[in-house]
């Protein structure tokens, strides 16, 4: 009979995940992207759905553990050769569950290598912060020259319509663009402690339960910055451009308005630099 109270049951260590994903793709000699590399080990997984005819190559990442915690890491690693197209998309929301004093933080890593002339999106859907969640999270993206990029993230504080807010915990949220080998553009986000305090002043989120960033890389980017302030007119955000960056922050009360206000941003850009549809892959709308 074991006896419960014992050093021995009170010491155990709790399982953590350390998923992996990496994928690449190439352009064939009749102009196509193909798939050129794949490799997943759980709880990464990757699909790919049937993409409309007027639409790139897509691929959608998954996560089979039902969220994360402390001490649960990804990594994922996009590769895409010159000339391909390739839109990546994550397939729900994911969860981060408040992580225990004595485990280390939740580690999310993106790694995104872009050929010359290939258009790629990547475009996550939100990361939602429950109450002690402890989130590092990295996106590293290399451009050969003429490459362009249309990268999001987004942050939600709690599920505000089920009475959640995050109020304890650590962000920090990091990119870092390189053109050609040369850093271009390095940004964090840093939020730890009591992070109600810092998210309720003034000059820092106010009343808003949700951020999201997007980024577009491309020699074009201060080009598009008219299209991009005209698409943020009725929505709450900024942009602003540099360069060969288009860079736009949104704030919203709760995920629902963020969301829509990204899809209408995402979309309107994509369709206006690209001659894409207007639309995000088919997951956004589950």
């Amino acid at each position: 009979m074991y006896d419960l109270g014992s050093s021995a049951m009170r010491t155990f260590a709790h399982q953590r995940v350390h998923g992996a994903a990496v994928l690449g793709y190439r352009r064939d000699e009749h102009g196509r992207t193909r798939l050129a590399d794949l490799y997943q080990r759980a709880p990464c997984r990757l699909l790919f759905p049937d993409a409309e005819h007027d639409e790139p190559t897509q691929a959608v990442l998954l996560t089979t553990s039902g969220g994360l915690t402390g001490g649960d890491r990804l990594d994922f690693t996009l590769r895409v050769d010159d000339g391909a197209r390739v839109v990546v998309s994550t397939q729900a929301a994911e969860k981060l569950y408040r992580a225990l004093d004595e485990e280390a933080d939740t580690r999310v890593d993106v790694h995104l290598r872009v050929g010359a002339g290939a258009w790629v999106e990547w475009l996550a859907q939100e990361t939602i912060l429950f109450d002690g969640a402890r989130l590092r999270r990295r996106l590293d993206a290399e451009l050969a020259p003429a490459a362009r990029l249309l990268a999001t993230e987004s942050v939600v504080f709690g599920r505000r319509a089920m009475g959640e807010d995050w109020r304890r915990g650590l962000l920090h949220d990091a990119w870092r663009i390189r053109r050609d080998g040369r850093l271009i553009w390095a940004d964090a986000l840093h939020l730890a402690g009591d992070v109600a305090a810092a998210r309720a002043a003034p000059f820092g989120f106010g009343d808003a339960g949700a951020c999201a960033t997007l980024l577009y890389a491309g020699d074009d980017a201060e080009a598009q910055l008219p299209l991009a302030r005209a698409l943020l007119a009725d929505h709450p955000g900024a942009a602003t451009a540099f360069g060969g960056l288009l860079i736009a922050r949104l704030l919203a009360a709760d995920a629902a308005a963020l969301r829509r206000s990204l899809i209408h941003l995402a979309g309107g850009l994509r369709q206006g630099i690209a001659g894409l549809p207007a639309r995000l892959p088919r997951v956004w709308y589950c």
